[in-house]
């Protein structure tokens, strides 16, 4: 069948009006309103091996990732919500989950909301304690992104894009993102980031799903986690790091020979350059393995607090600390006010690009 894609321009950003119903991508429904009455969408992936991935353009959000596994059935391995209004109220909480959503300007935290660039010194909003988080009160996850592109076919994508005005949040300049989402054949879901600034600015994104295995009905401590890594952020009382490195050797968060994840953790872990997975989830109940790839220089590991019973999740369950768990791939946190870490500075006219994939294996043994 025939992809119909009908586009309109204006605002530097094309826009989606009509998509005809056509095999491997379609819009499945309308997934509500917004306060400003935005219609939101809810658009499918899927493969030929019945993997199937839903994403809505409110905040680029992943909220359904339903995988095959080896009695024929699927098992959704993302927690979220049914409804927009659910998505909304999450981020009114004390403690946002950000559930599937893409992070942006800035994912982690930066000290004190401040940064200096070209000697000018930027106070971003606060939202974290004394902190700025995940790119401020009204980040990237909670933004409309418009519907730019759509492949169907074998490994089917759609592409997202927002255009994040210059001070937003007050990070300077205009930004222009792009998010492609593909869907293999081999069962990946990949991810692959496109910005350009109007000015120099600072970038880090990152996604934001939790992820659990056996459904999100269930816990993730009985399941087996691999990081790739022998050090971690050294970090103060209030999450930001110090500019140290911890040594995993002897250290309980050394996941180099795989245990089971833990119930709390909030750390950074430093990733070498590879080709090889950089982290790994493994369920014995569904034999399911999950491997992260990144060509990012850290990997963000987060369970704890955020998924509390406050709101229902899907199919009405009532999640809790340990009901998922996520990898951000990502730069390191406070990167701009420390000159050693990796660069976060990205200047005008030149293209940010990042590319995370998540692959999904049966397999009947754990991983090693």
């Amino acid at each position: 069948m025939f992809l119909f894609l009908d586009f309109t321009f204006g605002n530097n950003n094309m826009e989606i009006k009509h998509i005809s119903h056509f095999q491997d991508v379609s819009i499945s429904k309308s997934f509500g309103l917004t306060p400003e009455n935005e219609e939101i969408l809810a658009f499918e992936l899927s493969n030929k091996n019945g993997m199937k991935v839903q994403i809505i353009n409110f905040g680029a959000t992943v909220t359904l990732l339903q995988i095959p596994v080896s009695n024929d059935s699927l098992i959704d391995v993302v927690l979220g919500f049914n409804t927009l209004e659910s998505y909304l109220a999450s981020y009114n909480l004390p403690g946002a989950p950000y559930f599937g959503a893409t992070v942006g300007r800035y994912a982690g935290r930066i000290n004190k909301g401040k940064f200096t660039l070209n000697d000018k010194t930027f106070q971003l909003n606060i939202n974290n304690g004394k902190n700025a988080l995940h790119g401020g009160n009204i980040g990237f996850g909670q933004k409309v992104w418009n519907v730019t592109n759509a492949t169907s076919g074998e490994n089917p994508s759609i592409t997202l894009s927002l255009l994040s005005e210059d001070l937003d949040e007050n990070f300077p300049g205009e930004l222009h993102v792009d998010l492609t989402y593909t869907i293999t054949e081999e069962n990946e879901l990949k991810l692959e980031y496109k910005a350009t600034p109007t000015e120099d600015t600072v970038i880090n994104l990152t996604h934001h799903s939790y992820f659990n295995l056996d459904g999100h009905e269930g816990s993730v401590l009985d399941q087996k986690l691999f990081i790739a890594s022998d050090k971690i952020l050294e970090i103060d009382s209030e999450n930001i790091p110090t500019g140290n490195f911890t040594a995993l050797s002897d250290h309980d968060f050394d996941f180099r020979i795989p245990k089971n994840a833990p119930a709390s953790i909030d750390n950074s872990f430093v990733i070498e350059a590879t080709n090889d997975a950089v982290a790994k989830l493994y369920s014995s109940k569904n034999n399911l393995q999950m491997s992260v790839y990144t060509d990012q220089p850290s990997v963000h590991i987060y369970v704890g607090g955020k998924c509390s019973d406050t709101l229902k999740g899907k199919a009405n369950t009532k999640y809790h600390s340990s009901s998922g768990i996520c990898f951000e791939t990502q730069n390191y946190p406070d990167a701009p006010n420390h000159t050693h870490f990796p660069n976060s500075v990205l200047k005008k006219g030149t293209e940010y690009q990042q590319k995370t994939v998540y692959k999904f294996e049966n397999i009947n043994k754990s991983i090693n």
